[in-house]
């Protein structure tokens, strides 16, 4: 949570500091992020998969898998990050200018957008690392990577952006290098980790072509669920934009305010989850992995629930640390306000969906988003906001009605427990025994 906590907080930075520049330098770094979220649901993605297979093998005591599975986890990453980089220098100005936005933002936007995909090999490889050394039960030693990096980050964006002290104003260009610099610097770092005695896990030959397809396996839903999200965001951005760019401002302010406040916990539950239902199963205890997974969800619920409520009674002042502009201010409190209603969904669809990762299933988390994202906040959006005239509130209930539905539909699967099953098929496949300590 330490470690989510300060990667939100230098994602609010760069909004915050941005915000002193103008509402379209807002709204260029939040276009130019649904681009970076491709790559990082990649990663994510990446990580799902490995983190899964650590820490079953963990569980059983196959290490050789284990770090069978992480090296082949981090080649992938590195891999994957490459035609990002190409694209961000070649058409990052085109990328923005698609989604119909100002000839200011669109200019900003590229230039930030270039210089943070051209790392995404490196936050690929940060992300799939971090995720592999958690999965082995060592959650600290991301979090001092992480502590480290993001401070620099924060405090790059700050000085970089500002122009504070001999260094020049560099806005938008000075936010995006702390970036790149900070991506790589964790990368470097985490591999490291790995490489030397610092983490319980470490490297191995790639030899097996079962662990393969099982870190593609796991890995694919996740991947998809990325892309889908991603693609359905833009639509959803070009609502936001038929009522003004002041609007989609105050939705990225309002989105960053509750991710700020509630998505650490989120998923700091998300992996301790993953890491304690995995080796649970790894160790043969079903019932322990059944009962982890839904003391995790009560745990979160009350936690995040109650932020949850901190955040729909402080949404104005909050904010406000963003914007002066009156009716950027004002929206951005009712965006809030309606991710404070969701709050109590989204941790338990972070919780479950994390306990389902674990035990292979990726596909249900994967059907319940995208099929919660289409319907609730595309069509609610459009249908109640743009067709049958309702305007911006229909956009506030479109963000509840989504997490809604995705958390039905997860916890219905995490209660079934076909992932049980599927656990316990494919580490036979590899060769990991249950319990084997």
């Amino acid at each position: 949570m330490v470690e989510q906590f300060l990667r939100t907080l230098m994602r609010t930075t760069d909004v915050a500091v941005t915000g002193l520049f103008s509402p379209a330098a807002i709204t260029a770094v939040g276009l130019a992020d649904l681009y970076a979220r491709l790559p990082l649901r990649i990663g994510l993605g990446l990580g799902s998969g490995v983190i899964a297979l650590s820490s079953q093998d963990t569980g059983s005591g196959e290490s050789g898998n284990r770090d069978e599975a992480i090296s082949q986890a981090v080649i992938l990453g590195a891999l994957a990050g490459v035609p990002f980089a190409v694209f961000g220098v070649l058409f990052g100005q085109w990328a923005i200018s698609i989604l119909g936005a100002e000839s200011e933002v669109v200019r900003m936007g590229g230039i930030y957008l270039a210089i943070i995909f051209v790392t995404s090999p490196a936050r690929h490889v940060a992300i799939v690392a971090s995720r592999s050394i958690q999965g082995a039960g060592d959650t600290r030693t991301p979090m001092y990577v992480n502590v480290v990096s993001n401070g620099l980050n924060i405090v790059g964006t700050v000085v970089l952006g500002l122009g504070l002290g001999p260094v020049p104003q560099l806005q938008i260009v000075g936010v995006g290098i702390a970036t790149a610099v900070a991506n790589v610097l964790s990368a470097l770092a985490l591999v490291f980790a790995l490489w030397t005695s610092w983490a319980p896990a470490g490297f191995a030959r790639p030899r097996q072509w079962t662990i393969t397809k099982q870190l593609l396996q796991i890995s694919a839903p996740r991947i998809l669920e990325g892309m889908s999200t991603f693609v359905m965001e833009f639509p959803f951005n070009a609502i936001l934009l038929v009522f003004g760019t002041e609007v989609n401002a105050a939705y990225q302010i309002g989105r960053r305010v509750y991710q700020q406040i509630t998505a650490p916990l989120s998923r700091g539950y998300r992996t301790g989850t993953s890491i304690v239902v995995g080796q649970n199963l790894g160790d043969g205890n079903v019932d322990g992995a059944r009962y982890d997974g839904w003391a995790a969800a009560l745990l979160g619920l009350v936690t995040v629930g109650s932020l949850g409520g901190l955040l729909f009674l402080g949404a104005e002042p909050l904010v406000a640390f963003f914007t002066d502009d009156p009716e950027t201010r004002r929206v951005a409190a009712e965006f809030a306000r309606a991710y404070a209603v969701a709050a109590p969904f989204t941790v338990l669809y972070a919780v479950l969906s994390g306990a389902l990762t674990s035990g292979s299933d990726t596909r249900t988390p994967f059907v319940g988003r995208v099929s919660g994202m289409f319907f609730g906040m595309l069509g609610v959006s459009y249908a109640f906001g743009i067709v049958l005239g309702y305007g911006i509130p229909a956009l506030y209930a479109s963000i509840v009605v989504y997490y809604v539905w995705a958390t039905a539909y997860v916890a219905r699967g995490f209660y079934r427990g076909g992932w049980i099953e599927r656990t316990q098929t494919m580490m036979a496949e590899r060769g990991s025994s249950p319990g084997k300590d």
